[in-house]
């Protein structure tokens, strides 16, 4: 066994498991019914299987002697920007008020910033 068959089992492997992650992410963004729980599909598979897509570029990249990071900082950003996106998707969820039920009137702090959506006026 040398260490080019190792290289491409490594490639082939990370590639179909990050194939089944972004299978799994397609298929829940298609069959889930709420925003909420259809924006947790796609996020979460979706990051993992790109980024063991990228993985398998790297292991191949460097096996064949041309080794080059651009998948590590594509995989770094795609990490650190995909949860930021879906928070804001999840924000913009609740202020179009998609919820059956009322949201709870924040409470009056100068330390944190909240956003006054007209409910009642605490007490101070």
């Amino acid at each position: 066994m040398n260490w080019d068959f190792i290289a491409e089992l490594a490639v082939c492997v990370t590639i179909v498991i990050g194939s089944v992650f972004i299978l799994v992410g397609s298929y829940g963004l298609l069959k889930l019914d709420y925003p909420m729980s259809r924006l947790h599909a796609p996020t979460k598979a979706g990051t993992l299987g790109v980024g063991g897509i990228l993985l398998a570029s790297m292991i191949y990249s460097f096996a064949l002697g041309d080794g080059s990071l651009h998948e590590l900082l594509i995989m770094a950003f795609l990490f650190v920007t995909a949860p930021i996106s879906a928070h804001f998707v999840a924000k913009v969820h609740l202020h179009r008020d998609h919820l059956k039920q009322d949201l709870p009137v924040p409470p009056k702090d100068p330390l944190w910033a909240t956003k006054d959506t007209g409910g009642q006026p605490q007490p101070d």
